[in-house]
């Protein structure tokens, strides 16, 4: 029997996909890349902002087709549209033959099983579940780079964010399950590891009354095998001096620090129930970049917030331009329903959205490209991903600059000998907007 998976949306539903992949593959079902081979076919949805859900239903019903066409005899969807919507999408998607939420992985085969029976599921209760180092998975990542969830759910309460409605409150891994994961994982090849929670800065406060991320990365970094330990999404709140001085000191904590602002004019912030401020978060960004020589700070900001007025968008941008953020993410609000942003007055015109999304773009666009021409004659490590499609020749990576997926590559010309998970040091020639082209040095 063979089944054929689509992940959308977060690296955290990745891993949930992984280890969907894993349980499945422990069960003798083999896994292809060709739907129409597929005996099952299952998506794990996104359903973060407007666009992830319509694309997460394109794609769903793109899938039901080889049920006429292919070998397909069970549709599942799983994930967040399916926690989120339950009942609603077994009812208006007569296709799917399951509807299983993000706390139903560990139930993949009973769903699969009961599903090729006839019976139509839904499985979407309260998500209280998280993998452990025991759990299956199939890792869809390359081999020298892996992501390890060690926390799931969030306990913010952000205005225009449904994640704590889909994914439950805040609850982390036990450390040395993590490290169990990572020791494995490093036995393996990898090299980087990428920790990603919905606010790894957060973590261990729920399980150990603190936050332990400092201690975590130590322990961490005793793991012989791994050369990068990536951090992603780090809430400035609990960004403390003790997690700045292991960035600043371990050599094995690469000195990249994602930090999702959202705003930066105060009255926007207090309304979109954030707890940071402006003075605050320029504060923090002053510490980072003072602490941490050569620091690349990645953030994310929403446009067009309901109350959001011109002067509000203004001073978002002066702050944009005044911080000069390495790399920034860029969304126009979408009105997320049962958040207490959505019953919120003075809505902003698309219009004015799109204005102020294409205006930011271009800003942060020139300035990406400033500090990567900038960063001329300079030597980094990068990590060999690749090869250029079109060029033998030519060697593409990431340096300690770059998260997977979200941000550039380096091109490494006259490079045919670098192989894929080596690490080469790099002399930078050229910098433009999101890559730059190097030269290896030897």
């Amino acid at each position: 029997m063979k089944a054929g998976f689509i992940s959308l949306g977060c690296a955290k539903n990745l891993v949930d996909t992984e280890v969907m992949l894993g349980i499945m593959q422990e069960h003798g079902i083999e896994i292809t890349n060709e739907p129409a081979e597929a005996d099952i076919l299952i998506v794990n949805t996104c359903a973060f902002i407007q666009s992830a859900k319509e694309e997460s239903i394109t794609t769903v019903l793109g899938m039901a087709d080889y049920k006429e066409t292919g070998r397909c005899r069970s549709l599942i969807v799983a994930g967040c549209l399916g926690q989120r919507y339950g009942q609603q999408l077994l009812d208006e998607i007569p296709e799917a033959n399951a509807i299983i939420g993000t706390g139903a992985w560990s139930r993949i085969m009973e769903v699969i099983q009961e599903t090729l029976k006839g019976r139509r599921l839904l499985i979407a209760g309260k998500d209280e579940t998280i993998y452990d180092a025991k759990t299956p998975r199939l890792r869809t990542t390359p081999q020298y780079t892996a992501y390890v969830k060690i926390a799931e759910g969030c306990d913010h309460r952000c205005a225009f964010c449904a994640i704590p409605l889909i994914r439950g409150s805040f609850r982390s891994r036990e450390m040395e399950d993590i490290l169990a994961e990572a020791r494995e994982l490093a036995e393996s090849g990898v090299r980087e590891i990428v920790l990603i929670a919905q606010d790894s800065a957060n973590y261990g406060l729920d399980r150990y009354r603190k936050p332990m991320l400092p201690v975590l990365l130590r322990e961490l970094a005793k793991i012989d095998k791994i050369a990068w330990i990536r951090v992603l999404y780090s809430y400035p709140k609990y960004f403390t001096d003790e997690l700045i001085e292991v960035f600043a000191t371990e050599p094995k904590v690469v000195k990249y620090v994602d930090l999702p602002l959202q705003h930066a004019h105060n009255a926007v912030l207090r309304s979109m129930n954030r707890p940071d401020t402006r003075e605050g978060i320029e504060k923090l960004i002053k510490k980072l970049r003072e602490r941490i020589p050569g620091v690349a700070i990645r953030s994310t900001f929403i446009v067009g917030f309901p109350g959001e007025t011109d002067t509000h968008y203004q001073a978002l941008r002066s702050f944009v331009e005044e911080q000069r953020f390495d790399k920034v993410g860029i969304f126009t609000y979408s009105e997320e329903e049962d958040t207490p942003a959505a019953t919120m007055a003075q809505r902003v015109s698309e219009e004015a959205m799109q204005e102020r999304y294409h205006d930011l773009m271009s800003l942060q666009s020139k300035i990406s490209e400033e500090i990567n021409i900038g960063l001329e004659d300079q030597e980094l490590d990068v990590l060999i991903e690749g090869r250029d499609a079109e060029q033998q020749a030519i060697a593409v990576g990431r340096s300690y600059r770059e998260a997977p997926e979200v941000d550039g590559q380096i091109y490494i010309e006259g490079d045919a000998e670098s192989r894929v998970g080596e690490i080469v040091r790099v002399r930078l020639l050229q910098g433009f907007t999101y890559d730059i082209v190097g030269e290896r040095v030897h």
